[in-house]
């Protein structure tokens, strides 16, 4: 929980920065066509925590004006959450993978302030648990959904979100930092 309210007010002081430094930025959204590439920071919650302390991730985005204050978005990349130590036992969890392919509507509320929520699936390329230099696990799909708040301008994009993951009678999820530069295609 500490690190969550950590998380929590590092995307606040960002966006207090980005929103101090450019006062006079338009909003992006409205028609057209936007692509952004963001770094992730992932503090994973519920049963991931149990085999990780902190993931990264990359996440390409398209975003797609249909309105003045609506956009959809697409996005995909791949997260990586890092393996850790099961106690003092000596042995280590395997880094758990996953490649999300994710739809979404971003809805800004006025100057640069948006709301999003997205759902797709996660496809992991290792499976959940794995022992390091233990048995092979089939990996399996997940179904992600991910609501957030975010901040934006002609040029950056910083937001928070949830990202839930189901299925396979195994539900976790994690809550993600997303800084993003984009532009218009």
């Amino acid at each position: 929980m500490k690190r969550m309210t950590k998380l929590v007010a590092a995307a606040f002081t960002a966006a207090a920065i980005f929103v101090g430094t450019n006062v006079n930025a338009q909003t992006i959204s409205g028609k057209g066509v936007r692509f952004g590439i963001g770094v992730e920071g992932l503090l994973p919650t519920g049963n991931l925590h149990d085999i990780s302390n902190v993931g990264v991730g990359i996440t390409p985005r398209l975003q797609f004006g249909v309105a003045d204050n609506i956009g959809l978005t697409l996005t995909s990349g791949y997260l990586n959450y890092f393996g850790k130590e099961l106690g003092n036992s000596g042995v280590k969890t395997k880094s758990y993978g996953m490649v999300p392919v994710k739809a979404g509507i971003k809805a800004f509320l006025g100057q640069n302030v948006y709301v999003s929520g997205e759902i797709g699936a996660a496809f992991e390329t290792s499976g959940f648990g794995e022992v390091k230099d233990g048995p092979d696990f089939h990996t399996n799909t997940k179904l992600l959904a991910s609501p957030g708040i975010g901040w934006a301008n002609q040029s950056w994009d910083v937001g928070v979100r949830y990202e839930n993951y189901s299925g396979q009678s195994n539900n976790f999820g994690a809550v993600g930092l997303r800084l993003a530069y984009g532009f218009g295609l």
